[in-house]
């Protein structure tokens, strides 16, 4: 309840005498949120009750034809993405052309959620100012924001000249292979913007919201070790050597303990030895066996990496490398990583869009955001544009539970980050480019 509450005064400190500071057209777009609230939350409901797990393609085509009809009549001009070659459903891209004056701005969120159509958790519902739902905050509450503060513009008269591109991507939950192609369109909309916005949901903890400036990488290593199998009263002797199993516990256990810094985490999620060893195509699941007697010929383990720079990341792969190639006798030892997410750094053109949401914030009243610890934020697809473009991310709704039964949202903060949104884009494309 404490959540709730605090969502609901920092609703109220935006008609406070505070507002002063915001230009009738601001006021405009706050009481044209607020107006608004019945038909963002019934379109968030019909949102949820459309499943759209990433392997549900109709589905996610679905959401998008949906979405269609809300962004034309704003003056969008909309199109599908089709990728067939990732196996995904594809993504939707709505651009709105302005007078080429200001920020051009690029608004992220995604279609798909991690429920597929064999989940039980599958429709809406309301508990006071809670909803809860399959992806109600991850992120089909992030596409309400963006078109609750796209409505509060054209009310007010700032969106009909903002240059905005809106993607949708329909695979954020398990994205496409190839991941180059899967992301192109995105990447691609990154490279034309001069701001990104991306509407996960907003860091929110003990009753303070903060501004995400940067998130940490997800990639992938695949670490395989061999050895000369034989008999196990053979183990540690110069014909032998040490088997598969403890080579890779060496570099697994050297890692641990010579690599740990900030920001920087490399989990195992699979391990398994023997002889023989395999790891299916997926890189998921180990299939491996052996006898008390014989020394393994294989190991593998399999995790993820993430780092908060490009430039960390490459050190500690480096790094990496340089532990497995010390091999114990009768080893050796191969280390791979797969690319999934790169991160996105926090630069100082992200920490001046903070700044300029901050100015938002105390000109609405509200208190101002804080930088949110990179550690605590898991990968996006902002991190595809961070490159690119000065990019903001968790510009969506207060939620929890997030990829789990019982997911939910704070309904009071759909509106709260709709005003902040629709403010900070209004000065933004005012600005010069």
């Amino acid at each position: 309840m404490k959540l709730l509450s605090l969502a609901a005064l920092a609703m109220l400190l935006t008609t406070a005498p505070a507002t002063a500071q915001l230009s009738r057209q601001e006021s405009a777009m706050i009481a044209a949120v607020e107006k608004d609230g019945d038909a963002t939350l019934a379109l968030l409901e019909r949102m949820v009750n459309q499943n759209s797990g990433t392997l549900n393609l109709p589905g996610v085509r679905a959401m998008g034809d949906m979405l269609r009809p809300e962004f034309e009549a704003l003056g969008f001009k909309v199109e599908w993405i089709d990728l067939p070659e990732t196996r995904r459903a594809g993504h939707f891209l709505a651009t709105h052309k302005g007078n080429g004056r200001g920020k051009r701005m690029l608004l992220i969120a995604h279609l798909d959620t991690v429920f597929e159509p064999t989940s039980p958790f599958r429709t809406f519902r309301r508990e006071g100012d809670k909803a809860i739902g399959p992806g109600v905050v991850d992120d089909k509450g992030g596409i309400s924001v963006i078109l609750a503060a796209l409505r509060a513009m054209h009310a007010a008269g700032t969106l009909k000249n903002a240059d905005i591109k809106v993607m949708l991507t329909g695979d954020e939950e398990k994205t496409g292979d190839p991941i180059p192609v899967s992301r192109a369109p995105l990447v691609e909309a990154g490279k034309w913007a001069d701001v990104a916005l991306e509407f996960e949901n907003l860091a929110h903890e003990n009753g303070q919201d903060f501004g995400t400036v940067a998130r940490r990488s997800a990639n992938n290593w695949t670490l395989t070790a061999t050895g000369r199998t034989g008999h196990g009263g053979g183990i540690f002797s110069p014909e032998t050597g040490y088997g598969a199993i403890y080579e890779i516990v060496r570099v697994l256990d050297a890692w641990r303990q010579a690599l740990p810094e900030e920001n920087l985490t490399f989990n195992v999620g699979v391990i398994g030895g023997g002889t023989p060893a395999t790891i299916d195509a997926d890189g998921v699941r180990i299939e491996a066996s052996g006898k008390t007697n014989v020394v393994p010929a294989a190991a593998i383990a399999r995790g993820d990496l993430r780092s908060l720079t490009p430039e960390q990341d490459a050190r500690v792969r480096q790094a990496m490398q340089a532990i497995v190639d010390q091999h114990l006798p009768g080893t050796s030892a191969t280390l791979s990583f797969q690319d999934n997410t790169p991160p996105m750094a926090p630069t100082e053109g992200n920490r001046a869009l903070l700044t300029r949401l901050n100015r938002a914030n105390r000109d609405m009243g509200l208190p101002e955001m804080a930088e949110f610890p990179p550690a605590k934020r898991g990968a996006a697809d902002s991190s595809f544009v961070a490159a690119y473009a000065d990019t903001l991310a968790g510009m969506g709704p207060i939620g929890g539970n997030l990829h789990a039964e019982g997911e939910w949202l704070d309904i009071p903060s759909l509106a709260l980050q709709a005003k902040r949104s629709a403010i900070l884009m209004s000065r933004l494309a005012a600005e010069k480019r």
